[in-house]
């Protein structure tokens, strides 16, 4: 397994999010996460990447605890093995497209020419040629988002999280980012970790699991989310 959560607690104050949640991840394997919203199943995700630590058990990247790295190293992994995508896409408004691909890349120490080059070539690759020196406000939803997926991925990730990834797109523009994110996805190898409430879009993943109440259960046939 590339990725693990073994009994994993966190609270938000006095608030507990996740009570024992356990979810284990294979290289390659597309997983989708779902359940009501305040289930946990975002709180999950950002302990599986490093970015909350839980306040008891443990998650495991690559056989290696990274809830006990500290916050330099768990970054250095998050920019260097993890790519993400987020509901809004969160692009930097001030960047180019371009740009904001190359972002990780920079961040990374990557030579500006070569991580421009590479983040057009993924531009190209997701049907938004031509479109590198347009900022976020002179594209559409779905091409935001698809920018975000370029960003996600340029990296070359061995994990893409992605949380409510066409949650801010209509029906049919979603259905064109996960045919992406998912092609994409295997055609490199990533493990994907997809947070949704929505069953057109777990349909996606290899495998469905379930998030009520901090708990992880897997999806049963005829069960409702």
């Amino acid at each position: 397994m590339i990725l693990e959560a073994r009994d994993v607690h966190f609270s938000f104050g006095s608030t507990p999010a996740l009570r024992g949640a356990n979810l284990a991840v294979a290289a390659g394997e597309i997983v989708a996460v779902m359940g009501p919203s305040g289930s946990g199943k975002s709180t999950l995700l950002h302990c599986l990447a490093g970015i909350l630590v839980p306040d008891a058990g443990e998650v495991l990247f690559a056989e290696q605890r990274l809830d006990a790295l500290g916050e330099v190293a768990r970054s250095t992994v998050r920019r260097d093995r993890f790519g993400f995508v987020f509901q809004f896409g969160q692009l930097v408004p001030e960047l180019s497209a371009e740009e904001n691909v190359a972002l990780p890349l920079l961040l990374g120490g990557a030579k500006r020419p070569t991580a421009l080059a590479r983040a057009r070539e993924w531009l190209v690759r997701l049907g938004l040629d031509g479109l590198g020196q347009r900022r976020s406000g002179e594209l559409s939803g779905g091409q935001e988002q698809r920018v975000a997926l370029a960003r996600g991925m340029v990296t070359g990730p061995e994990v893409l999280f992605a949380d409510e990834p066409t949650g801010a797109l209509d029906s049919l523009t979603g259905e064109q980012v996960m045919d992406l994110l998912t092609a994409n996805a295997r055609e490199h190898g990533t493990t994907v970790v997809l947070v949704t409430h929505e069953p057109r879009v777990a349909a996606y993943a290899d495998r469905e699991v379930i998030v009520r109440d901090g708990l992880v259960t897997p999806l049963t046939l005829g069960a409702t989310p």
